[in-house]
């Protein structure tokens, strides 16, 4: 295959390893670019034959990078850290490797438990379903090695996401109707569609306002919403969405997108929201004019 229809078929999967390690649209968007461009230089100088593998050692050799280079950042950032937010239209996602369990931002948190090669092998196993001898061409070590990795972090990580019962319309529902409480300041309406133990987790970097630890129950929760809301200009609007594999929403203030909303379920009700509102976090939205 020539390097353009090679890009055409695994962007999608090159793209959602760089994600799914990395936490970054753009960094991922970097490296799949900068990965293809590499392809083409080795390859026009020796044959490769399995192009695929090839191309995933790349991405992977570089998602570690930036995340050996992240890392730093990361222990003097400001709050509380979310994953940049991966915005589709208003349907139900249906992208293949875009498998919203494993984009969810609770999975995703979940990963940054694991060391960087941890990661790349959970990832590659769990998500990808790659075998063994696969993963260990990929990340240079033999599979036995991988093999114990996997199962390593396996047992480290014991409350992986599951899938909602609630099915993605119903979500959506509540959703629109949480929206419409807070917009009335119908507190008890908002306290009957949150879980009494809820979390809300803002991520503002330090560049904007926002809590700097996790709140707890329902009752601070909605009290704090319906005290962001009050503030908001009058050209204020609110885009339900799907965030990261589930319906969330898009706030924008004098059409910029400002805040970009996640929301997970247990049951019928919301049991977390996650709000990103960093604005180098929303740069990739900005573009797309949302």
């Amino acid at each position: 295959m020539d390097t353009a229809h090679l890009y055409e078929t695994y962007k999608p999967l090159l793209f959602s390893i760089a994600y799914r390690m990395t936490g970054s649209v753009m960094d991922a968007e970097d490296i799949v670019h900068e990965a293809f461009i590499t392809y083409s230089k080795i390859s026009s100088v020796k044959v490769i034959e399995n192009e695929k593998a090839y191309l995933c050692k790349i991405v992977m050799n570089s998602s570690l990078d930036k995340l050996g280079s992240a890392a730093n950042k990361r222990e003097i950032y400001v709050g509380e850290w979310l994953p940049e937010p991966i915005v589709e239209g208003d349907n139900e996602p249906s992208s293949m490797y875009l498998m919203k369990e494993s984009i969810s931002i609770a999975y995703l948190l979940l990963l940054q438990q694991l060391s960087e090669v941890e990661r790349a092998v959970f990832i590659l196993r769990e998500v990808f379903q790659y075998s063994y001898d696969e993963i260990g061409e990929i990340v240079e070590k033999s599979s036995a090695n991988c093999r114990q990795i996997y199962h390593r972090s396996k047992m480290s990580i014991t409350n992986l996401p599951k899938s909602s019962t609630v099915d993605f319309k119903s979500m959506k529902n509540s959703i629109e109707q949480f929206t419409m409480a807070l917009q009335k300041g119908n507190i008890d309406k908002m306290l009957e569609l949150l879980r009494a133990d809820a979390i809300y987790i803002a991520d503002g970097g330090g560049k904007v306002t926002s809590a700097l630890k996790p709140i707890y129950t329902s009752n601070r929760i909605a009290l704090l919403f319906i005290g962001i809301f009050k503030k908001f200009p009058a050209n204020a609007t609110v885009e339900f969405c799907v965030v990261n594999g589930s319906p969330g929403g898009v706030i924008s203030i004098n059409n910029t997108v400002s805040y970009v909303l996640s929301f997970e379920f247990e049951g019928d009700q919301i049991a977390r929201i996650y709000m990103v509102a960093n604005p180098e976090k929303l740069t990739h939205l900005q573009i797309k004019d949302h």
